[in-house]
């Protein structure tokens, strides 16, 4: 099975369309929603609910106040200020790095595993599809991006492909999308930003010796650039396998909960193909 993450330098970029059309045109796939921060791919994938969980990612501290007897050690020791006056702990602070455990001379203070987000796994007429949803303020979000993509491959059949939605940037969610694919897809736009974040993605998928190529979203907004991010490609060894054409259409197709598949936008449609197309037949010569 070929794993295939689609990644992006900022949000925006059109990453999340571009998968949840090629969930309908590629066959024999399973999807995970990698970008757990802020996921949306479930507003364009829908199906039958086959698995939720509640995801414990993080511990932290809380105090019996049967035992505590206020003395303040563990105030003066927290640096993250997460122990008020009163002696409560301020859950949206606390880090879990057990120092006030340490120092509490009662053992009043304790570290629990806490909730920092959910799983969920629908069963769609695309395949099989896997995402989940970070706590506001909580932490661990790469643990639960590997999460993720264990859970659709409990659900694997025989499948050729993973397609894989990733998160924009380059922090550690990316790279937990990323570890181990086969190949991985930076979907950019013509923009100075654009350009800057591509370069510093493709830098992570280098240090990952993971093979990398481009899809430049909108690239009829800025021709001079859109040559500079293909230039910059074939100078870095980094194939350009596509560049779609900016079309309200398109926008006006998402705000109606589409895909410019489900929508008919026979320009786009012909042009992700041709992506699929490339991105396989160079995945073959690797």
């Amino acid at each position: 099975m070929k794993h295939i993450a689609f990644v992006s330098g900022k949000g925006g970029t059109g990453k999340s369309t571009l998968v949840s059309s090629l969930s309908l045109l590629v066959q024999d796939k399973i999807i995970a929603d990698c970008d757990v921060d802020a996921p949306n791919l479930h507003i364009l994938i829908k199906g039958e609910l086959l698995q939720e969980e509640d995801y414990y990612g993080a511990k932290e501290a809380f105090i019996n106040p049967a035992l505590c007897e206020k003395c303040g050690l563990c105030q003066q020791i927290c640096r993250f200020d997460a122990i008020s006056e009163e002696m409560e702990i301020m859950g949206m602070k606390c880090e879990g790095c057990g120092a006030c455990v340490l120092v509490c001379p009662t053992q009043a203070i304790f570290l629990e595993e806490v909730k920092t987000g959910q799983t969920y796994v629908h069963n769609t007429s695309q395949g099989i599809f896997s995402h989940a949803l970070l706590n506001i303020g909580a932490e661990g979000s790469g643990k639960l991006v590997t999460e993720v993509r264990k859970n659709i491959l409990d659900y694997q059949d025989k499948e050729k492909y993973v397609l894989i939605d990733g998160s924009p940037g380059i922090g550690c969610v990316v790279i937990a999308s990323i570890t181990g694919a086969d190949a991985v897809v930076v979907v950019s736009e013509p923009t100075k930003s654009g350009m800057s974040d591509l370069e510093r993605v493709l830098g992570v998928t280098r240090h990952f010796q993971i093979p990398s190529f481009v899809c430049i979203n909108k690239y009829n907004l800025n021709d001079g650039l859109t040559a500079d991010i293909e230039n910059f490609c074939q100078r870095n060894g980094c194939p350009v396998i596509g560049k779609i054409p900016f079309d309200p259409a398109v926008v006006q197709a998402l705000q109606d909960g589409k895909t410019p598949v489900e929508a008919g936008n026979k320009q786009v449609i012909s042009e992700m193909i041709s992506i699929w197309e490339k991105l396989t037949q160079e995945m073959a010569r690797a």
